[in-house]
């Protein structure tokens, strides 16, 4: 270190003389405080590195003036100071020694010390307990002030302004008046004394075994709820009869939100402390909604038992606690244009389920004796759904229709469940006033010339029939045959039924072919899925019965026991013996099931499913594509759905969604406008072609009873396996309408539902596509198009190739057309099913596959199938006369247009 640096430092040491001077400027304030005390280097040096002594008070503003501007510095007092850490306590200028003057100014204090003082970097944002406690009392304390101020605003429920409802009034298409709905407000408060104790301890064992001790809330439901819709999950409603009288009773927005929560609880802590539990009691069992209109116990009553409430026994009292868990999937007449989940077989076995866990909960909380409890071992027995007069007939059915297209489509519509409960609404619907007369007139002249229970008891009872027509331009439903009456029978047959369609859903299976075409077997599998050959109606397929169905590569395909499929045709018939060579067209005309079979499994079933939800069919009602049989019909899409599919092929192509509803308004204007948006599902070669083809089948095939008069017409017949549904599905330019026919046990104790044969049916040997729903098309449409413009389909242009699946003709073994009509009797008049050809061998078993062995499965999911009949008309020698196939698979997958958003 140099000289002139160890000079420097001389000062910054004190040393007597300087703390002598620190005292007397410090008693007396007239002397500057040292250069060292201000912790500058500037007051140890100066420009040129020399000591100077201390000067005058004007020489101690000029060196404060000097240091100001330095990092750490401190400003020199008015004439006092002190040194570094104490007079004569050495240090240099920025070391240990430095310090602050005694008449520095102190921070500024502040309430709320945040960022901290006196910390640095990180620790400044680090809050003092003191801050974090403080935060967490104002935080609470401002709470209780919130819940107080709250809980003095909220008011007490009236039971009496509770469940008021207006008038929805539902329009024809033409603007006349249908109905009016809903205002009648089916509710009638009754005092305390009239519920039965069973009624009361029925829902105190099922939903809040607590409540006669309870002060009204479940604080930790409550929190739960909260919790779970703040993070974005399911929400939860009120879990004391307290909180479910106040949401019932008082709070007119049933919005599951925060706010809402916050609303309810406090209400519920003022009812639960100011008003009596058997007002409470009272005031939840008048408000609650029971399903089917029905607001109120005395209502519930009437509308389920036709009985007052007080009348009562235990075992109803349990069914109306559980249907208060939630109607639409609790009533036993289901809701399937609601939720197709709530089918009336999945909705009675978990009413009768929680009807049952009731009544044992009743015993075991001590409400009802064990002896009274085994006196209802059956379920109690309801009324029909509808007990309004006005809904008769088809206008039930077409309101409910009307109905569930609102809800389900209520992000569209802006209307939930419970603001078309409430009601105030006019309500447009599609449904022409004429059509669904004329179809209903239709069905009846069918049933009326031909279904006779009383002379045929074994056969002719439980016959259904199902129909729906929609316009192929816009996708609006026109008409629909629900069932006999909507007031005596619970399921809508044009909505749901689980019937399945059998070859009426053959055109998918040709329509796939020409859209993507067949797989090319000389690739490998992962190219043949690009490399297709696309397919001209004229291409050739086999004929032949018990067909050995082959994979498109030519392997022969095997289920999951390793059995082979052999496809039949209807009756057993081969077409084109010795060859079998028969193309699509002819194929479709006359319904051969081996010819379709195969041409799926060569475009690939994926491609064939894929084909029908194009056209419109819902997922949902589509039975597995891993089975051969798929192709002919084993799925049960809705008399609608195959209306509004084949309606585009009638459109060229072009898919529209079905739908009921065109207008919705309310006192302040339009509530909702429908808008038609159209999807090209097929290009108009691939539509027009098809549409080609079903005109062959019904101008010389097995459609030849729906040909009409003057106009033009496509279809295609239908009939399943075990010959327990049968259909018509064609269409015009102008409207395309499904008719569907089944039995079916209706008998609400039935939980199964099962299909029923319909051999002997109508005094008929069997029922086919082109009998009693060919004829119901045909009356109908005939009425329906009766004036109206005829109007062509257009020609179609060529398509594809001409794909010959049997290069080489060969002479089979197999019997011959002769031989199989000989081995093979007609079906007789006896309601008992025809006999089969003989037992085959081994090679040639159908396994759980064949005609005659439907129920035996044949999937792993056991859908059967055995290949099955199809469509043609009464047995003859005529090939045009047999007809189609399908299978019983049983599933009833229901809902709005089989669970459409339409």
């Amino acid at each position: 270190m140099s000289e002139h640096r160890r000079k420097s430092q001389q000062p910054q040491g004190g040393g007597r003389a300087a703390a002598r001077r620190g005292q007397t400027g410090s008693s007396s304030g007239r002397r500057a405080a040292p250069r060292g005390a201000t912790e500058s280097p500037s007051d140890s040096y100066d420009s040129g590195g020399e000591e100077r002594p201390s000067g005058s008070r004007a020489e101690a503003r000029r060196a404060s003036q000097r240091n100001s501007s330095g990092a750490g510095r401190r400003r020199a007092a008015d004439g006092a100071g002190q040194g570094g850490h104490g007079g004569g306590r050495r240090g240099g200028p920025t070391g240990p020694g430095r310090g602050r003057g005694r008449g520095s100014v102190p921070p500024k204090k502040r309430i709320i010390d945040y960022p901290r003082a006196g910390k640095y970097g990180a620790a400044r944002w680090v809050p003092s307990w003191k801050l974090v406690t403080g935060l967490f009392i104002g935080f609470f304390g401002s709470m209780m002030a919130v819940a107080g101020v709250a809980y003095a605003l909220v008011g007490l429920p009236d039971v009496a302004k509770t469940a008021e409802a207006q008038n929805n009034v539902y329009y024809w298409a033409d603007g006349t008046q249908m109905v009016a709905t809903g205002g009648e407000t089916n509710r009638q408060i009754i005092d305390y004394s009239r519920i039965p104790k069973e009624m009361r301890y029925a829902v105190i064992s099922a939903e809040n075994k607590t409540f006669e001790n309870d002060r009204g809330v479940d604080p930790m439901g409550i929190g739960r709820a909260l919790f779970n819709m703040a993070k974005g999950g399911q929400t939860q409603g009120g879990s004391t009869i307290t909180q479910q009288y106040v949401k019932n009773a008082m709070l007119e927005d049933q919005s599951q939100t925060i706010s809402r929560k916050f609303k309810e609880l406090f209400v519920s802590i003022k009812v639960g402390a100011n008003v009596d539990k058997e007002d409470i009691m009272a005031g939840y069992l008048n408000s609650a909604y029971y399903g089917r209109g029905a607001y109120g116990i005395q209502a519930a009553a009437r509308t389920y038992f036709d009985k007052d409430a007080e009348d009562l026994n235990p075992s109803e009292c349990a069914f109306l606690a559980a249907v208060l868990k939630g109607a639409t999937y609790y009533d036993p007449a289901g809701a399937e244009s609601i939720d197709p989940s709530a089918t009336p077989a999945a909705n009675r076995e978990r009413a009768e389920t929680r009807w049952r866990w009731i009544l044992g909960e009743m015993v075991k909380d001590g409400h009802l004796e064990e002896s009274v409890r085994s006196k209802y071992s059956d379920f109690p027995k309801l009324q029909s759904p509808r007990s309004n007069a006005q809904l008769g007939g088809q206008v039930g059915y077409l309101v409910d229709l009307a109905k569930a297209y609102i809800v389900n489509n209520s992000e569209k519509t802006g209307i939930t469940e419970k603001q078309l409960r409430d009601g105030g609404y006019e309500i447009h619907t599609t449904f022409d006033k004429k059509k669904v007369g004329q179809l209903e007139a239709a069905v009846k002249k069918v049933q009326k010339e031909n279904i006779d229970p009383k002379a045929r008891p074994e056969t002719d009872t439980d016959v259904e029939f199902g129909g729906a027509s929609v316009d192929p331009k816009t996708g609006a439903i026109k008409a629909i045959y629900g069932g006999k009456d909507a007031t005596k029978h619970f399921t809508n047959n044009a909505d749901q039924t689980g019937a399945q369609v059998g070859s009426t859903f053959k055109p998918f299976v040709l329509a796939a072919a020409m859209k993507w075409g067949i797989r090319d077997p000389e690739l490998k599998p992962i190219q043949a899925q690009d490399e297709r050959k696309r397919v001209s109606p004229k291409s050739i397929y086999s004929g032949e019965n018990k067909l050995k169905i082959e994979n498109y590569d030519g392997t022969v395909w095997k289920d999951k026991d390793d059995k082979e499929w052999l496809q039949r045709n209807d009756g057993d018939k081969s077409y084109n013996a010795p060859s079998f060579r028969i193309d699509l067209r002819e194929a479709m005309r006359v319904s051969s099931n081996s010819a379709y079979v195969q041409l799926g499994m060569d475009v690939g079933l994926d491609k064939v499913r894929e084909s029908a939800v194009d056209a419109g069919i819902k997922e949902g009602s589509l039975a597995s594509a891993s089975f051969p049989s798929f192709s002919i019909g084993t799925s049960d899409p809705s008399a609608i759905r195959m209306a509004g599919a084949y309606a585009t092929f009638a459109a060229s192509g072009k898919q529209n969604e079905p739908y009921s509803v065109d207008e919705i308004t309310d006192k302040d204007g339009t509530v909702f406008q429908h808008d038609n948006a159209a999807k090209q599902a097929y290009t108009s070669q691939v539509a027009d072609n098809v549409t080609d083809v079903l005109k062959t089948v019904v101008d010389k095939g097995t459609g030849t009873s729906a040909q009409l008069s003057d106009r033009p017409v496509a279809g295609k017949t239908g009939t399943t396996d075990g010959n327990k549904s049968a259909w018509f599905v064609g269409y015009t330019p102008q409207l395309s309408t499904a008719i569907s026919m089944y039995r079916m046990d209706d008998d609400e104790s039935n939980k199964k539902r099962e299909f029923l044969e319909m051999y002997g049916t109508g005094d008929q040997d069997k029922i086919h596509g082109s009998s009693f729903p060919a004829e119901i098309w045909h009356d109908y449409m005939e009425q329906a198009l009766k004036g109206a413009k005829v109007v062509q389909f257009p020609t179609p242009e060529p398509i594809g190739e001409v794909v010959d699946d049997l290069p080489t003709p060969t002479v089979s073994p197999t019997p011959t057309e002769t031989e199989e009509e000989e081995e093979t009797e007609s079906p007789s008049a006896t309601p008992t099913k025809p006999e089969t050809s003989p037992t085959p061998t081994t090679s040639e078993s159908c396994g759980a596959f064949g005609f005659g062995c439907e129920d035996d499965g044949g999937t792993s999911e056991g859908e059967t199938d055995a290949g099955g009949t199809d469509g043609g008309a009464s047995p003859s020698t005529s090939e045009s006369e047999e007809a189609d196939g399908g299978n019983s698979r049983g599933n009833n997958n229901g809902g709005l247009f089989q669970g459409s958003s339409g």
